[in-house]
């Protein structure tokens, strides 16, 4: 199973939903116009708002209905998987850093909420932290998800290599001056796990932060196949599932784990 993935890495209006609204149609469109469509298309974190945490009460999304509308109409007009980076959900009252993913058809195929939450930019004080893992199904592949923060977790990212994914799909914002941490991490799950991981991340300021761009694309010998700059773009790649058995049959670390060791 090949896949054409595209990477939005943007630049985020601090606070203002429905600019970043018209900035996720334009880009949209310039992939609609494109000589190759994508299959897969990933957004970054809390595309919608930024890091506005302070104004949740009054600009995050109500249980998600406007990205929804948003990414689901993407999906159907590209036919592409669209994971949507993630989005401030207002969910009775809670808010949360939240991804909803939708197939080709525009048909929702899940969502995941932000498990470890980030204390230098204070998450915790204005989001509440999911408990479930994000695993989807798209053309038969089971594919996964997390969130910025959560790539420091290995074994939260093992969670989901261990419930089938093949493909691990992040979305960040991920400031400067940790961007060495940024591009190991995402190596290190990648060569671990035996899988792909896709990653984008956002450029631009906001809150006094500057972030990093380099959204990545590596393969399951974690090997870079596609990088980004610090800039606004559409980072491609094209991705094969097949290299994923082949990895996880060379060098089989999943069937030789010893998890009777591994208890804390």
């Amino acid at each position: 199973m090949k896949w054409n993935v595209a990477l939005l890495q943007m630049d985020i209006a601090f606070g203002q939903p429905e600019k970043n609204v018209e900035a996720i149609r334009n880009f949209v469109n310039q992939l609609q116009s494109s000589d190759e469509r994508p299959d897969v298309v990933l957004l970054p974190e809390l595309w919608d708002t930024g890091y506005d945490l302070k104004r949740l009460d009054e600009i995050a999304d109500k249980n998600g209905e406007r990205a929804k509308q948003l990414l689901s109409d993407a999906a159907e007009k590209l036919q592409a998987h669209v994971i949507g980076g993630s989005v401030a959900e207002n969910r009775g009252g809670r808010m949360y850093n939240t991804t909803f993913v939708f197939d080709r058809s525009g048909k929702l195929a899940g969502s995941y909420s932000k498990a470890h939450l980030f204390r230098l930019m204070e998450e915790e004080k204005f989001l509440a932290a999911g408990d479930r893992p994000g695993v989807y199904i798209l053309d038969g592949q089971p594919v996964s998800s997390v969130i910025c923060y959560d790539i420091r977790f290995p074994e939260w990212v093992r969670v989901h290599a261990l419930q089938g994914a093949r493909a691990l799909f992040v979305c960040a914002q991920w400031p400067h001056p940790r961007l060495n941490h940024w591009r190991q991490l995402l190596i290190s799950r990648a060569i671990e796990n035996q899988m792909y991981v896709i990653a984008c991340n956002r450029v631009g300021e906001g809150d006094g932060n500057t972030f990093c761009g380099h959204s990545m694309v590596i393969n399951p010998w974690g090997e870079i196949i596609a990088e980004g700059m610090q800039q606004e773009e559409i980072i491609r790649a094209e991705i094969d599932l097949t290299l994923v058995d082949e990895v996880r049959s060379r060098i089989p670390v999943i069937a030789d784990r010893r998890p009777d060791l591994y208890r804390l």
